[in-house]
């Protein structure tokens, strides 16, 4: 089967609808998935739940859905840096879930590995575990965090091959192999497709039978979200 489409657009073909919960990759601006987030922007659909870290950064990253008012409800772990998340949620017209970054992982990661529930201790005792189960283990309380099911899962990795094997780029890999593996449909967007075979067996961090569609998105201009420099001494300006 052909996973290869030319752009994000048709690898997104027939899978988008409005109401559907998305698992997005990345951790702030790095290992985000853009080419897809934008190609689900002008779509136009809406009602999208967003289960991801973060949402990027004013108008990158989700925060483009967020100014397009396309995101119903996000469930992450993070806020800052985006003051439109923040007016939104704080304005009451977003949805927050919020979820403790190991925790949020985890449910990725039981949801791929078909695990509805899982009881963990962080978040005991705090507005985390309100309204959850709470159970008690050797004496100590736990509650009940549940598995994420996405209807879609969409990824960013460096390389793949043509059967859908990935490999990520250092830190760029962080939530986007849990959030892979617990789509119904992945759809993943690399800065290289490589032959079957071209890549190391051992180096592969995801599997291609997680994988369905693969687009190449080309080259990227690797965006950072907070750029700090200091001047130059005196002796490097007059060495330059």
């Amino acid at each position: 089967m052909n996973k290869i489409y030319p752009d994000a657009a048709a690898a997104l073909e027939g899978v988008l609808r409005d109401d559907m919960l998305i698992a997005s990759g990345g951790f702030g601006l790095c290992g985000v998935p853009e080419r897809l987030i934008d190609a689900i922007r002008d779509s136009g659909v809406k009602g999208l739940t967003f289960c991801s870290n973060n949402a990027g950064i004013d108008n990158e990253g989700i925060g483009k859905l967020l100014r397009t008012r396309q995101v119903r409800k996000m469930i992450s772990s993070y806020v800052g840096e985006n003051k439109e998340f923040e007016r939104q949620y704080l304005a009451g017209e977003l949805e927050v879930e919020f979820c403790p970054q190991g925790t949020l992982a985890e449910r990725m990661r039981a949801g791929g590995a078909g695990i509805p529930g899982f009881y963990t201790r962080t978040g005991v005792g705090t507005k985390v575990a309100e309204g959850k189960e709470v159970k008690a283990f050797d004496g100590e309380d736990y509650i009940l965090e549940r598995g994420i099911f996405a209807d879609l899962a969409i990824v960013k990795a460096w390389k793949a091959d043509e059967t859908g094997n990935l490999v990520f780029r250092k830190t760029a890999r962080n939530f986007n192999l849990p959030a892979a593996t617990c789509g119904k449909v992945c759809v993943v967007e690399v800065e290289e497709v490589v032959p079957v075979g071209s890549l190391d067996p051992d180096c592969i961090h995801l599997p291609g039978v997680y994988v369905q569609r693969i687009v190449s998105g080309a080259p990227y201009d690797k965006k950072i979200e907070f750029r700090t420099t200091r001047e130059r001494t005196a002796q490097e300006a007059a060495n330059a």
